[in-house]
């Protein structure tokens, strides 16, 4: 890490996967080993620029149209890649479940915008996940079954490996088993330090 300045790192999960608590466990852990780590919540930059066009809920910007989607990356995209720190750790999805389909979470454009040095896809069993989707009350989700989690996990590795060689950046799979989530931190922080 010595001869680089600024590490910008790229988590991405479905919904449910526990990714923000590994994301956030992984910052204090970096943190204590004295690298200057910072977390970015793509969705909540967003939610920010959507709040100045008359958007309320962060979970009505998927409702918007595709044009407006896509301004809303871009705004978000370039405030993020004028961060500052050691580690940057960009907390996004790699897809959003719209109206009109799956909508990219990292297409090209904003990949070429965050440059990201290493990518990370936290998954988890399915079950889990759907348990941890129910227990979410800060948020409005649709409702989805098994098999339907099971089908966004294999599209989630299907694009963290295209991810990968459109960027150029090394790509880890770390599993938050259920209640293990300072396991999956401690595994993001050996593949960031490296």
């Amino acid at each position: 890490m010595a001869e680089t300045k600024k590490k910008k790192v790229i988590v991405v999960g479905i919904p449910g996967v526990g990714k923000s608590t590994v994301v956030e466990k992984t910052n204090e852990l970096l943190n204590k080993k004295g690298l200057k780590s910072t977390i970015a919540v793509f969705g909540t930059i967003m939610f920010e620029y959507a709040k100045k066009i008359g958007i309320s809920s962060r979970d009505d910007i998927r409702k918007l149209s595709m044009y407006d989607q896509q301004k809303l990356q871009e705004l978000t995209a370039e405030e993020l890649s004028n961060l500052d720190g050691e580690v940057i750790i960009v907390d996004t999805h790699l897809f959003i479940r719209t109206t009109s389909g799956y909508y990219p979470g990292l297409p090209h454009n904003l990949l070429e915008k965050l440059r990201p040095d290493n990518l990370i896809l936290i998954i988890a069993d399915a079950v889990d996940i759907a348990a941890r989707r129910g227990k979410d009350q800060t948020r409005s989700r649709d409702p989805i079954t098994i098999e339907e989690i099971n089908q966004e996990l294999n599209f989630s590795m299907s694009m963290i490996s295209s991810i990968s060689v459109l960027t150029g950046a090394p790509f880890a799979l770390v599993r938050n088993a259920h209640q293990q989530s300072l396991q999956a931190a401690l595994d993001m922080v050996q593949f960031i330090v490296k």
